[in-house]
């Protein structure tokens, strides 16, 4: 049951992935490279619209994540990594100090604005989590899978798609990528489905999705295609940012 090639972690499809403080620490480095030769003080900041994921456990949204970043160039931030660093608060308040040395008091500005606006702030994990989510958002386009961050950040600066898809193709799914039977896929499935709720309605006050949190549902039952959604993706990017703000 718990053998290193039958464990599942919401978004794995196969793909070997980097460790996550690996990442972490690559992005820490990179941005204190950045910070070296920029040392000129930017007055107005870059906006850089996000692409938010908000997906059925076991729909396959990394993979398509994954896929999207190869054709618009943007980097994917997950859930592991979300977790990792909205734990550690050195780790957050370091990038937070790395957008504040190239725009002094804008991330004081961009908090307040949200906690004025985000009325399910109460817990210090929530806004831990916030400040983590707007400090990677404004360090360069990103595309965002899980965790909410669509009811984070601010609605007119993201891409939230929604991806669902009946039951059976997740069990299919999941089933046939762990090599076990159906029943211990739908078992395995329903754990991590009352999870995801629980984590929705603890931190955000939210018993279910609505439609209106979107701009995009694609449902995997009738595209399949893992490309072709990433592309629908790219387009609806496109159209409602443009491409001057999509290769910035």
């Amino acid at each position: 049951m718990n053998s290193p090639e039958k464990t599942y972690k919401s978004g794995d499809y196969g793909k070997k992935r980097l460790d996550v403080a690996a990442w972490v620490d690559g992005y820490i480095r990179t941005w204190s490279k950045d910070q070296v030769d920029k040392k000129t003080v930017l007055a107005k900041p870059l906006v850089h619209p996000s692409i938010c994921f908000s997906r059925k456990i076991g729909v396959g949204a990394l993979e398509i994540a994954d896929l999207l970043a190869e054709i618009i160039h943007f980097r994917v931030v997950d859930k592991e990594i979300l977790e990792f660093v909205a734990k550690d608060t050195t780790l957050t308040q370091k990038i937070i100090e790395f957008y504040d040395e190239r725009y002094p008091g804008k991330t004081s500005e961009l908090f307040s604005m949200l906690t004025s606006e985000k009325a399910f702030l109460k817990s210090d994990y929530a806004r831990q989590l916030v400040k983590t989510v707007m400090a990677l958002s404004e360090m360069e386009p990103t595309i965002f899978v899980g965790r909410g961050t669509h009811l984070i950040l601010p609605r007119h600066n993201v891409l939230s798609v929604r991806f669902l898809c009946s039951k059976e193709y997740r069990v299919d799914r999941l089933a046939n990528m762990l090599s076990i039977s159906t029943l211990e896929a739908q078992t395995r499935l329903s754990i991590m489905d009352s999870e995801q709720h629980e984590f929705f309605k603890t931190v955000y006050g939210k018993k279910e999705t609505s439609a209106d949190e979107f701009d995009l549902v694609i449902n995997r039952d009738h595209i399949k295609g893992v490309y072709q959604a990433a592309q629908i993706v790219a387009c609806a990017y496109e159209q409602k940012f443009g491409l001057e703000k999509q290769n910035r």
